[in-house]
């Protein structure tokens, strides 16, 4: 009896992965708790609710998906990481900043390439990520 409830169970939990994969809420959660963060507004729960209604409207009127990263906040966190002034950060800062911006999931595989990262390949990557990860919802 208890073969088959453990079967049962690890079939439970697949279909809950499954599920969660496929409509892509992990991405979603880290977007709007990183945005949360970001903006850290005094009611919470209705700031959340606004973003999800923007969402909302946004995918039934196709205008543009709300964003918390513009142009001088990618440029402020690209400055910040790039302490030495170089004009690039490391392969390491980048995949730790598009993960501390719910950009991309903890088993997500990146390449390296072994060049810097220049604040045009940056933002480029964060604003893409942002319009993928809204327009899937």
């Amino acid at each position: 009896m208890e073969a088959s409830s453990g079967s049962s169970c690890r079939s439970r939990e697949l279909e809950a992965r499954n599920y969660l994969k496929k409509h892509r809420i992990m991405e979603l959660l880290n977007y709007l708790t990183s945005s949360l963060l970001f903006f850290q507004p005094d009611k919470p729960r209705e700031y959340l609710v606004s973003l999800l209604e923007r969402l909302r409207i946004a995918k039934i009127t196709g205008v543009a998906f709300p964003v918390f990263m513009d142009h001088s906040n990618i440029v402020a966190m690209f400055e910040m990481m790039d302490t030495s002034k170089k004009g690039t950060i490391s392969f390491v800062q980048y995949r730790e900043a598009l993960n501390t911006l719910g950009l991309c999931t903890p088993d997500e595989v990146f390449k390296d390439d072994g060049h810097g990262i220049t604040l045009d390949k940056f933002r480029n990557e964060v604003n893409r990520r942002s319009k993928e990860i809204w327009s899937s919802f």
